[in-house]
């Protein structure tokens, strides 16, 4: 059982202690078994490995022999050409890394030391002990021999970049032609790999049963399978439906098999789910099952707030898989969710987050940002939240709270590259959108899914990082992800690999890892190319890039303008006077714009958000009252941060304070402050302060309630 949300803690959400999930990983955590079983079943599964490996080998056409080394032969000649063409691009890089560091000392290191010159002299004049004077002089000194360092590099740098510039042409002219020859040795590679008559293996089903079986045992191991089998008869017949079901054992490899091999803890998790729902056996829901399942069988440690010492350490997966039915079924996740596929659903299940935390993710983006839920541009689409709002800087993470989880104190406190990343990749999940951590040197950022593909957020383009899969290096991660385009071709890219798995082959992914491939890998590698070539696919550029390490953005990004309606706009009197004015019924701006935005809102109508960026920004309200008097004054809204404040000023009255409670992304009121108003027109004029750095909010309207 799970505990609701509670203001009492601070909205913290901390899970109640539920059914262990020990049971899950039982394989690491039970007493040993009998070794008379685990000996046996060990046997058991040896054996079928081995039967299965000699029938698989003796089905398998001959490869001839001179056209095996002609491919061979054929792929060495390519890596050689892809090395000069390296070398060529690198070369030719230097012109721009030439032209960086004139750049950095005029425009960083020059500047700079002008502008310590100029506080130095200022130290100076407003010096009035000798210890001061003495000081701010050897202050100066520094600072002018600083400038005249960097005066001395931008004429030795501005020669080095015109020197290699000179040969611009010839570095060109080299890199042409080192792109021409890699290009014909890759055709070259291809047609060896098609001389090589294995089309037809690869695009047959023949095989595929005794593969799925081999495969499985071999990334199980027969003795760690035999040890969760001999632990209970339970899991013994739990083994066996697992390996008299082809098409079950298909499902799981092509989505790349169970987390460390544990594939009888992936069946164990995958039938308690098919009991605890009768939706999960068909559909998306099959496969958000079998997903958690597989990325579950080793136990997901369970990130909870620093509080909540009584929470469950591993995330429960049938708890996980009934939270995500239930928001598939209630329409909170995104359309494209209905077509996952199970590899896909694997990025989306694996976070470390309790279950409830998912909920309140998608409840405060709900309230406090619709706008990134209904924007059409897919690459922002809820990850926009950490450009708009997650500020850049360590400064404020000391005051993270206990009570709060990992990414609400994120929301309250902003962070740095990692911790920027960890929420964006978290409200990614809670909607149901595939992410993952995509880190380059000294920067945390990641990938997600679009509908065009996937696409890095926050980082540098592809070929800038790794990914903490088996693909690794990021781009060959894209290639994964856009050969499954082809869900009929993909086929051959596995099945190569599990021919590969037969023989024992070093398992390679990418074409851009430490590791070159064996036969069969390698041949894998080459047809996943063909699929790709074949399928004209792009790689996204990269979004945010230039918000990687800054907190402000120089890219204009679109307002996407909600239309506002007469009934938006309309104030109302209640029969005991009470005023209700909509939070976008501002007489000033009439229009988004600055900080101020007018959108849609979940509760129904408009609400007006308050962004953390840009130039202070007044708002105001001019209204009818039926009365003269004392009003209480509240407003219905939703803060991601504290230490927030609207100052209200009636009709150029000195402004009163209101602070504005920290809601976590949730809705909440204002406590009421007092104001006079006029019997009719009335002006009401808010302005925004914030302790520390900006921050935002989100308001849905105002009451204004006359006093007994």
């Amino acid at each position: 059982m799970k505990t609701r949300i509670s203001k009492a803690i601070g909205f913290a959400l901390i899970a109640a202690t539920m059914g262990t999930v020990g049971g899950w990983a039982d394989g690491a955590r039970a007493e040993d078994p009998p070794a008379e079983a685990v000996a046996r079943l060990e046997a058991r599964y040896a054996g079928m490995l081995r039967t299965l490996r000699a029938e698989i080998e003796a089905a398998l056409p001959e490869v001839d022999e001179q056209k095996r080394a002609a491919y061979l032969q054929a792929r060495e000649a390519e890596a050689a050409a892809k090395e000069r063409l390296n070398e060529a691009n690198h070369e030719l890089g230097a012109i721009g890394r030439a032209h960086g560091l004139v750049g950095h000392a005029r425009n960083h290191w020059i500047r700079q030391a002008d502008r310590n010159i100029a506080a130095a002299r200022a130290q100076l004049e407003q010096a009035t002990t000798a210890e001061d004077r003495t000081a701010a002089q050897e202050a100066l000194a520094a600072a002018q021999k600083n400038r005249e360092d960097g005066v001395s590099a931008l004429e030795e740098r501005t020669r080095a970049y015109e020197e290699v510039r000179a040969r611009e042409p010839q570095l060109r002219s080299a890199v042409e032609a080192a792109q021409e020859a890699h290009t014909e040795a890759q055709n070259a590679t291809m047609q060896a790999l098609a001389d090589l008559g294995l089309a037809d293996l690869l695009a047959s089903d023949e095989l595929d049963g005794r593969l799925a079986k081999t495969v499985v045992l071999f990334e199980a191991q027969p003795r760690r399978l035999a040890t969760f089998s001999a632990r209970s008869a339970e899991n013994e017949a739990l083994v066996e439906q697992l390996l008299a079901d082809e098409d079950l054992m298909l499902q799981m490899l092509v989505a790349d098999g169970a987390d460390d091999g544990r594939y009888g803890e992936a069946m164990k998790i995958y039938r308690a789910i098919q009991d605890a729902s009768d939706r999960a056996s068909e559909g998306v829901l099959q496969r958000l099952a079998l997903a958690i399942s597989l990325e579950h069988a080793e136990p997901i440690g369970q990130r909870n707030p620093v509080a909540a010492t009584d929470a469950p350490a591993t995330v429960d997966p049938v708890d996980r898989y009934l939270h995500y039915e239930k928001a598939f079924l209630d329409g909170e996740l995104d359309p494209s969710f209905r077509e996952r596929t199970a590899w896909e659903l694997r990025f989306v299940v694996d976070g470390n987050e309790p279950t409830e935390t998912l909920a309140w993710g998608r409840e405060m983006l709900r309230n406090y940002r619709p706008d990134h839920i209904a924007t059409d541009d897919q690459r922002w689409r809820y990850v926009a939240l950490v450009r708009t709002d997650i500020r850049y800087g360590s400064q404020d993470v000391r005051h993270d709270r206990d009570d709060l989880q990992f990414f609400q104190n994120i929301l309250m406190n902003g962070g740095v590259c990692g911790r920027r990343a960890f929420i964006g990749r978290f409200i990614l999940r809670a909607f149901g959108i595939p992410t993952t951590a995509r880190p380059q040197r000294g920067h945390g950022a990641l990938v997600r899914w679009t509908p065009d593909g996937w696409v890095p957020v926050l980082g540098a383009g592809w070929g800038s990082g790794w990914t903490r899969t088996r693909y690794d290096r990021d781009r060959d991660f894209l290639a994964n992800t856009q050969a499954r385009e082809n869900p009929a071709r993909f086929m051959e890219v596995k099945r190569a690999q599990w021919i590969g798995d037969v023989f024992e082959e070093r398992r390679v992914f990418g074409v851009h890892g430490r590791h070159r491939p064996g036969f069969w890998y390698g041949v894998s590698l080459y047809v996943q190319r063909a699929i790709i070539d074949a399928g004209d696919t792009e790689a996204l550029a990269a979004v945010g890039e230039e918000l990687s390490e800054a907190d402000t953005s120089d890219v204009r990004y679109a307002i996407e303008a909600t239309p506002v309606t007469e009934d938006d706009l309309r104030i109302t009197v209640g029969r005991d006077g009470t005023i209700t004015i909509p939070a976008v019924a501002t007489s000033r701006p009439t229009r988004s714009g600055g900080r101020i935005l007018f959108m849609n809102s979940q509760l129904g109508g408009m609400q007006m958000h308050y962004s953390r960026s840009g130039n202070a920004q007044d708002f105001e309200y001019t209204f009818e009252a039926p009365a003269a008097g004392t009003y209480a004054l509240t407003a219905k809204l939703v803060t991601p941060s504290w230490q927030q404040h609207l100052r209200v000023s009636a009709n150029g009255a000195d402004p009163v304070n209101i602070a504005l409670p920290h809601t976590v992304g949730l809705w909440d009121t204002t406590e009421p402050v007092e104001i006079e108003l006029a019997a009719g027109r009335n002006v009401l004029r808010f302005s925004h302060t914030s302790d520390g750095y900006p921050k935002g909010f989100s308001i849905k309207e105002f009451t204004l309630t006359p006093a007994r």
